[in-house]
């Protein structure tokens, strides 16, 4: 299974390599941005963009509200593992 992360691209480092920085939850990350590029979207308007982003790639351009949905699913997933961790460690 594969899972791609929702980020939001702050800027293009070179548009000829296709490279650009993300926003993921905070934290910046480069990634390439060849998959969603194209003559009517070039690199230089993809600034804004929200991506999912998955092994160093933007896969695919998604609207804000997704991927703000997606964000909150995944940190309540995420609180929901360190809870069972914390349960697994407890002794009964």
């Amino acid at each position: 299974m594969c899972l791609g992360i929702p980020g939001q691209i702050v800027e293009i480092i070179d548009a000829d390599t296709r490279q650009a920085k993300v926003n993921v939850a905070g934290v910046h990350r480069t990634v390439n941005i060849a998959c969603i590029v194209d003559e009517q979207h070039p690199p230089e308007s993809c600034v804004g963009d929200w991506v999912l982003v998955h092994v160093g790639f933007a896969m695919s351009r998604i609207d804000e509200a997704e991927a703000r949905k997606t964000l909150e699913l995944l940190q309540a997933l995420g609180e929901a593992q360190a809870e069972l961790e914390a349960m697994r460690q407890s002794a009964v």
